[in-house]
């Protein structure tokens, strides 16, 4: 039976089992990395790591992606969902805080029954992060399944998402998927173990030569808003050597500390809570070595609880 892909804003209607669609990866999971990740916001992953799990495909062509390897090149393991699901439990075990889904957006169909049947025995949240480009209608079957939402906002202008993601209606898409992601989590939960149990971080990553942009938009998401809805997580770890065979001449340098401190000073203005970055945090030493971890991946099945397949 076909898997006719109308998951995402960009509802390619192809069949996955047979093709591709914009988003380049097949309906089976396809999954990079699965490991302890210790540089999310800090109540993700606290003390012992974010337990992530790194999806293969985009449905966001970012000309300045540092994944690239794995959302445009395709660069993954296929795994079954009980395979997955014991990935997961693993992760648990290891002490993970939490499960987080890193653009599991082309996966969103299939993860909802494996979410169905593990959530329940994980006992730890669930985290779903991506690149805000979301249909409402998959986020609504979401539901009950995921905690923490922790999606990107990159645009307010048209012009600019058009250009840099090929997606000229990112912010109108953007915004109405958070907003369903906020009435599904409310606002962020944070226990005295500093860790958050519910909510939603909304990531905004500062652009060489946009502040204008960025400011735009944090005003546009404090008047829909307000500022306590969600926390914010403004990232300066822009690294131009991804962006390098980009025709675009302002993407080839570091976002400089005025542009990020008028952005922040924005931001702080509207009363927003959260976390900023440190300059160093541009660097591509934050960057997963993709192939290492598929290496590890093709090593045998992790040991502990299985699921039963889906």
């Amino acid at each position: 039976m076909g898997r006719i892909c109308q998951q995402c804003p960009r509802r390619c209607g192809v069949d996955r089992t047979s093709s591709r669609g914009f988003c380049g990866v097949p309906w089976d999971f396809t999954v990079a990395r699965v490991d302890l990740h210790p540089w999310e916001e800090p109540p993700i992953s606290g003390t012992r790591g974010s337990g992530t799990v790194f999806f293969s495909g985009c449905n966001l062509r970012c000309v300045f992606c540092q994944n690239r390897a794995i959302s445009r090149e395709g660069l993954g393991k296929t795994m079954r969902a009980d395979e997955l699901g014991a990935h997961m439990l693993a992760l648990r075990d290891r002490g993970a805080h939490n499960i987080n889904l890193v653009t599991p957006t082309p996966y969103a169909e299939a993860l909802i029954p494996l979410l169905q049947q593990i959530k329940p025995q994980l006992g730890i949240p669930i985290v779903y992060n991506c690149g805000g480009y979301e249909s409402v209608e998959t986020l609504r079957r979401l539901d009950g399944l995921v905690d923490i939402y922790l999606p990107d906002f990159k645009y307010f202008s048209p012009v600019l998402s058009e250009r840099y993601s090929d997606a000229p209606d990112y912010f109108t898409v953007a915004l109405d998927a958070l907003r369903e992601m906020l009435r599904q989590s409310g606002p962020p939960v944070i226990g005295a173990d500093g860790l958050l149990s519910r909510g939603t971080i909304v990531r905004h990553l500062v652009l060489p030569s946009h502040r204008a942009d960025s400011i735009a938009l944090l005003e546009a998401l404090a008047a829909q808003f307000g500022n306590q809805a969600f926390h914010l997580s403004l990232m300066s770890q822009y690294t131009p050597q991804f962006a390098q065979d980009s025709p675009y001449r302002v993407l080839h340098r570091r976002v400089t500390s005025f542009e990020y401190e008028s952005v922040l000073a924005a931001a702080q203005r509207l009363g927003f809570v959260g976390y900023f970055q440190t300059r160093d945090s541009a660097s591509a030493a934050f960057t997963p070595d993709f192939a290492a971890s598929l290496a590890a991946l093709e090593a045998p099945h992790p040991s502990g609880s299985k699921t039963e397949p889906c």
